[in-house]
């Protein structure tokens, strides 16, 4: 089961904050919180907390599990524009510039690893499975002689296309 965490109006450029969501993105949660510790970007401090957060999250969502057992993954992290502050710097001649001052929206889904997933139901289904498996071996041989007559029409129609191609050489 996933968890979120979002962090909302974060002064820092979108562009920034992609920069290091593009490094933690499909790692390791653990990895994620030391290289993020570690990060000399601005950035990071904030990305460090919502990693927590979001792991946090994820352990009140599933009582009785610690993230530590689970491996969790960022599955998916992604950052959006937020509201833009308008200022004025003053310029030569009498001039102003204009001075955006940008914030951004950031959400970050954490989630266990498709293998240990994968591994839950597999002992959770392993009587269905034995069913389907006989169940798909008719269907194979069937699909094998579609299979071969398609090959058969699609070699016709080439030579089909052959023929008119010598026809009209001859005109």
């Amino acid at each position: 089961m996933e968890a979120v965490a979002k962090l909302r109006n974060y002064p820092t450029s979108p562009r920034r904050m992609r920069l290091l969501a593009d490094v933690i993105r499909g790692m390791g949660v653990e990895k994620a919180l030391a290289l993020l510790e570690n990060h000399p970007q601005h950035s990071a401090t904030p990305l460090f907390k919502l990693v927590k957060s979001a792991i946090n999250n994820w352990e009140q969502k599933n009582e009785g599990q610690s993230a530590a057992d689970a491996t969790l993954v960022v599955k998916t992290i992604f950052v959006d524009g937020a509201r833009t502050l308008k200022r004025m710097l003053p310029a030569p001649q009498g001039r102003a510039y204009r001075l955006r001052k940008r914030s951004n929206h950031v959400t970050l889904i954490v989630d266990e690893t498709a293998a240990t997933k994968r591994f839950i139901e597999s002992e959770e289904i392993v009587a269905e499975t034995t069913v389907v498996e006989s169940q798909e071996k008719p269907l194979k041989k069937k699909a094998a002689k579609k299979a071969a007559g398609k090959k058969s029409a699609t070699k016709k129609s080439a030579v089909k296309g052959k023929k008119k191609q010598t026809k009209n050489k001859k005109k």
